[in-house]
This record gives C-alpha cells, sequence and structure tokens, in this order.
C-alpha cells in the first residue's frame, strides 16, 4: 500500500493530511511551519510515504529543503494547479485545503515547480532589495517634482546624482516649499547611498561568476541582467529546449482556443517578473544604445520597422532568453553574426 502527505502552510502552523492509495483518509495533523516540527509530525503517522506535496510559497524553499534534508520526499507544485483542485471542496478551510493537496499526490495531477539552490534564492534577494530601493527612489523623486509643479517649478530631466541639489537651487529661496522637500531629499540621499553599496554587492557577484560573465558577452546585457538570469534559471539542464525558457518566463503570447475561436493575445507574463523586467531592458539597451551590429539587432529594427519598437522590445527578450541559455548550456559566448556586405558603388 502506498501512502501520500499533503501539507498546507500558512505562517505559523500547517495542516497535514495523509491518504493511500484508494484516497482513504489515513491520519490528519496540525504541526508548527517549521522542517523539524513537520518532519517529526510525518513520521508519527508511522507510515512510508510515496509523496509529500506543499504548494508554491514564501516558506516553501526552506521547508522543502528541510524536509528533503530528513529524508522525506518533498514535492513542490505550482500554486495555479493546487488552486484549481481546491476549488472543488465546497468550504475554505485549511484541514480541507491539506486533503486537497493529498489527493493530487496521490493522482498525480500536479507540476512540480523546482527549488532553487540556497545560492540563487540570496542572489535573487539581493536583485530584489536593489530593485525595492530603485523603485522607492523613483516614488519619492516624483512627488517632490509634483510638489515643485505646484509651485511654479519645473525640475526638468536632472540625473540622480544631482536631483537634490538641483532641487536646492530652483527652490532655495522659497522657505515654505523648502521645509516640505527637504526631509525628502535627505531619505533620498540615504537611500542612493543604500543603492550605490547594493549595487557594488551584484558587481562583486558578477566578478567572480564565470556563468554571468559570458551571458555578458551579448550586447545589452550588463551586470544585473546577467546575474539575473543566473538566478532565475538556477540550472539550465532542466530545460529540454532553449526554446522553453521564452515561455517560462512569460513571454511567449497567450492563447485561447475553443473551438472556432482561436484568441493569440499579449505575452502571458506567468514568469518571474524581475526576470522578464531586466530581459526587456536589456532588449531596449540592444536596439536604442547599442552600437556595434550584431544579427540579433539587425533581426529586432527589422521587427520595429514592421509592429513598431515596443514589440520589437519583447521579441528580442525573448529571443535573448533563448540565447542566454543556449550560452550557458554550451559555455560559449555571444556570436554577433556575419554582417552582410554592401555592394560597391
Amino acid at each position: 500500500m502506498k501512502y501520500f502527505a499533503g501539507l498546507d502552510v500558512s505562517l505559523e502552523e500547517t495542516a497535514i493530511c495523509v491518504v493511500d492509495e484508494s484516497g482513504r483518509i489515513m491520519k490528519e495533523a496540525r504541526a508548527a511551519s517549521e522542517p523539524q516540527a513537520l518532519a517529526e509530525a510525518l513520521r508519527k503517522v508511522d507510515l512510508v510515504l510515496e509523496r509529500v506535496g506543499l504548494e508554491a510559497c514564501s516558506l516553501t524553499a526552506w521547508l522543502h529543503d528541510g524536509l528533503r534534508a530528513e529524508g522525506l520526499p518533498a514535492i513542490c507544485i505550482e500554486t495555479r494547479a493546487a488552486n484549481a483542485a481546491m476549488k472543488t471542496m465546497p468550504n475554505k478551510t485549511d484541514r480541507n485545503d491539506a486533503r486537497a493537496l493529498a489527493q493530487i499526490m496521490r493522482t498525480g495531477w500536479y507540476r512540480q515547480v523546482h527549488v532553487k539552490s540556497r545560492q540563487c534564492r540570496l542572489w535573487r534577494s539581493l536583485l530584489v532589495a536593489r530593485r525595492t530601493v530603485l523603485n522607492e527612489m523613483r516614488t519619492i523623486e516624483n512627488v517632490v517634482r509634483a510638489m515643485l509643479r505646484e509651485a511654479g517649478v519645473k525640475l526638468g530631466l536632472p540625473s540622480r546624482s544631482v536631483f537634490a541639489g538641483r532641487v536646492r537651487e530652483l527652490v532655495g529661496a522659497d522657505a515654505e516649499v523648502m521645509a516640505m522637500v527637504e526631509p525628502l531629499l535627505a531619505i533620498l540621499g540615504a537611500m542612493l547611498k543604500e543603492f550605490a553599496r547594493l549595487t557594488r554587492q551584484v558587481l562583486d557577484i558578477v566578478r567572480k561568476e564565470e556563468v554571468c560573465r559570458r551571458l555578458m558577452s551579448a550586447p545589452g546585457v550588463g551586470p544585473i541582467t546577467s546575474l539575473t538570469f543566473r538566478a532565475t534559471i538556477d540550472r539550465p539542464e532542466r530545460f529540454g529546449s532553449s526554446q522553453a525558457v521564452g515561455a517560462h518566463l512569460g513571454l511567449t503570447p497567450a492563447r485561447y482556443q475553443s473551438g472556432e475561436t482561436d484568441i493569440q493575445g499579449r505575452i502571458s507574463r506567468c514568469g518571474d517578473e524581475l526576470a522578464r523586467t531586466a530581459l526587456y531592458e536589456a532588449a531596449h539597451s540592444l536596439l536604442v544604445r547599442s552600437k556595434k551590429w550584431s544579427s540579433l539587432r539587425a533581426w529586432g529594427m527589422n521587427v520595429a520597422k514592421r509592429r513598431g519598437m515596443a514589440r520589437a522590445r519583447v521579441a528580442v527578450a525573448r529571443k535573448l532568453a533563448v540565447i542566454l541559455h543556449r550560452i550557458w548550456a554550451d559555455a560559449t559566448e555571444f556570436r554577433f553574426g556575419k554582417e552582410i556586405a554592401t555592394p560597391a558603388a
């Protein structure tokens, strides 16, 4: 007889359900959301478990690694598939969710999610922290611009390093406005300092990572994009084809087909947003700022002429994802291609 367990994880406590291969509930329990506590609770069941399933959440990677270290066959499953099964329950409770997860483990109707290595999770946390500080700086700068416009002052487009100085220069004579703006400028100064420190940490990591340096051989791909891609993919061999990376990152069109209806919409955006954004920015840099010819840039500019620059950026971002995966898998560098010689006049 085979047995399967489902874990519905919340911040403090986890609901546990164990079923046999016929679907009969063998044991239900609750335990603290800690790897050791969960492992102990599952051992008390005194049954050999075939699979232990938990859906993806903020605690999943930690719990998954801990349960695996305790010798339990933990599996992380995709949240969307789990939710589809849980909706069949008439009442939404932690107990019912654990029961649904146990049945999913029994039937095999799940899609396993790759749990990244601890190093990649740490790198991603660093990148998220840097991106968060950058976004908050932009928010504060926009608030300052709005306050100055109320006073009839147009700030223009100063760089971030001289932003505070330019504000003080234009508004210094207006004591009332400066009294409101100065605290925001002080916060911006502190955030700019910490943002630079986070950026230096990223650069230090990229200098030591051979994979990142190879990825940076592609035009438009800098340290941030290379480390983001490295942390998101984790292991290139988990993709059977490089073409699958674009879909994994949500850079392929969503499709709805039923009967005579067949609609192809915008990109699905179902993958990692951080990596997708980084690739989009890299594509913009390749198309707009890069001066060196490459077959990829020529292809992207042709798309821009036919479909517009916005769609070209998305198309190039998708192709970049495929190329970067191939560079990584083959341990090669970016190939610019042969420029077509123009005939002499």
